[in-house]
């Protein structure tokens, strides 16, 4: 409050005194309500999501009785895109083809740079033999086995239809040591590329599908984006029963409903809504027992032994970092052990949620585009949600 002058006030002058202490409480609640409206309405950590439907043109891709891999991609390209935008209109939606022409692998790659996407999402059909069935989706890595070679080498093959036939990746070192080394400077974005990968493959599986697992293999269209980037491989049009299912309106509605279902369990847990769920598997279907969580888990009492943590993740990377590198931008660092690679968090919120977003939201101004909020209980990663519920008892 502030204080009369001691001289005698008129009228007047005691009128104009109430009337700018009124105008500043009206004035200071409305900034109150402005930054609070502001904070639950602020923008999107997902702003920018960039599909690509494989093949297209003189490239038909892979194909059955009847289907070819590049109708089937486009057809459920476009229908993600409409059912991200008719639920999320303030996304904006870009397409590296939306109609049947030929886009060059580096090409598709480029849109998705020059867009500033925040997600890459590539969608492909698969072949082999006529007993093969089932989906995978991949991220920029090592092949594990020969299958996963021959995958990336017949979706790379298409470089060869190319203007100058494949002559501009002759300076593209896709030696195991320069994939590790790719892999290491996009560190940022692969733990990110590999939640969302098993998000996808979740949904598959709850829809009936032939759950192949979370794969790395060196596809050139992953090699030269710089966001959060999959491959998905829908199905085998060599197989009878799936290509029936792929070619159809029906089951293409499915596995774009599964994509979409995917996709915003992955955009709310990015953006730490109370609903995000993380993905228990890694890489290649492995199971992390740490993040399995059932609901009896949740509601039993005799879980909570300890405090939850909440900490925001920054950085991943196969090889460890120092805790003092400059990357880190002189924040106070944790490191610890996940799903095959090191993983880098800043921040350490006792029970508390709310901070928890405050700090993440700090980080992302600061630099740190892709940092979210992860959850500790005796040290142990555990699912989001289940920390989120712990803490609130």
């Amino acid at each position: 409050m502030e204080k009369i002058p001691c001289k005698i006030m008129n009228l007047k002058q005691l009128y104009c005194f109430e009337l700018n202490n009124v105008f500043r409480k009206l004035l200071f609640f409305s900034l109150i309500f402005f930054m609070t409206n502001s904070f639950f309405t602020q923008s999107s950590v997902i702003k920018t999501i960039v599909i690509d439907a494989g093949h297209g043109g003189k490239d038909p891709g892979c194909h059955g009785s009847f289907a070819n891999e590049k109708h089937v991609c486009l057809s459920m390209a476009l229908k993600l895109g409409a059912k991200i935008k008719a639920n999320h209109p303030e996304l904006n939606i870009v397409y590296t083809r939306d109609k049947d022409v030929f886009v060059e692998l580096h090409k598709r790659a480029s849109i998705a740079n020059k867009a500033k996407a925040d997600l890459f999402i590539c969608i492909h059909a698969n072949a082999a033999s006529a007993a093969a069935y089932g989906t995978e989706t991949y991220v920029l890595g090592l092949h594990r086995t020969e299958a996963q070679k021959n995958v990336a080498a017949r979706e790379n093959s298409i470089i060869h239809l190319e203007n100058d036939q494949g002559e501009r990746y002759k300076n593209f070192d896709m030696s195991p040591d320069a994939l590790i080394a790719r892999k290491i400077q996009l560190s940022v974005f692969l733990d990110q590329s590999i939640r969302f990968a098993q998000k996808i493959q979740r949904q598959f599986k709850k829809i009936g599908r032939h759950d192949r697992g979370v794969k790395q293999a060196g596809f050139l269209v992953l090699y030269k984006t710089t966001m959060p980037s999959v491959l998905i491989e829908t199905g085998f049009l060599t197989n009878k029963k799936e290509e029936k299912f792929l070619g159809s309106k029906e089951g293409q509605s499915k596995m774009v409903n599964a994509m979409y279902k995917a996709f915003n369990s992955y955009r709310n847990e990015l953006e730490g809504i109370e609903n995000a769920i993380n993905s228990s598997e890694g890489l290649d279907g492995q199971k992390n027992e740490s993040q399995n969580v059932t609901k009896d888990e949740i509601e039993n009492k005799e879980s909570i032994t300890e405090k939850v943590v909440f900490r925001v993740q920054i950085a991943t990377s196969t090889k460890k970092v120092s805790l003092n590198a400059s990357r880190f931008k002189k924040l106070k660092v944790h490191e610890y052990w996940h799903n095959g690679v090191y993983k880098y968090t800043s921040g350490n919120f006792v029970s508390d949620f709310g901070k928890a977003k405050l700090y993440c939201k700090k980080l992302r101004d600061l630099g740190f585009k892709s940092a979210f909020i992860v959850s500790f209980l005796d040290n142990k990663r555990i699912n989001l949600q289940k920390g989120i519920k712990l803490a609130e008892k």
